[in-house]
């Protein structure tokens, strides 16, 4: 994980850390971290006391998964596999639209600045990309100025908005 990232179109510092898999103890109580679904399958009860909780959904792994448990998760992060692979897509508007989730949405993995656009209009809020320019990056929010379908960053249409 990056040590800044893009949140809320700002470049700021990540206080979060991704925690494996084969995790078994989590030395710092108070750290910010994102357990994979399996890990907080295994140790539900327990990482439900900490109070800053983040959960990471792999690419094959559906917010539906989680759905009941959202409440818990200060942010959801979804793993892209690689930048062809659509499903994380999917998943940032399910997380938003089916589900109601206000928290972080952040993408995570291998996903390209030239989808951060895209990827705002399906919900997601935060975007940890690694080996680039942040600024360019901040800047590709904006590529388009004006969109013609609906999506969570402008819920109407534009033959609404005319």
């Amino acid at each position: 994980m990056p040590d800044k990232l893009i949140i809320d179109s700002e470049i700021v510092a990540n206080q979060w850390r991704l925690i494996s898999a084969d995790c078994n103890t989590i030395d710092d109580d108070d750290a910010a971290i994102i357990v994979p679904l399996s890990l907080w399958n295994e140790q539900r009860e327990n990482l439900m006391k900490r109070p800053r909780l983040g959960l990471w959904l792999d690419c094959d792994q559906s917010p539906q998964l989680i759905a009941e448990d959202l409440c818990h998760f200060e942010l959801v992060a979804v793993q892209f596999s690689n930048f062809a692979d659509g499903r994380g897509f999917s998943y940032g508007r399910e997380l938003r639209d089916t589900h109601g989730y206000k928290g972080e949405v952040r993408a995570i993995g291998s996903f390209i600045r030239d989808q951060l656009f895209f990827l705002k209009r399906c919900g997601f809020n935060a975007f940890a990309l690694e080996n680039t320019d942040l600024e360019r990056s901040l800047a590709s929010l904006a590529d388009f100025s004006d969109s013609y379908q609906a999506a969570m960053d402008q819920p109407a249409p534009l033959f609404n908005r005319r």
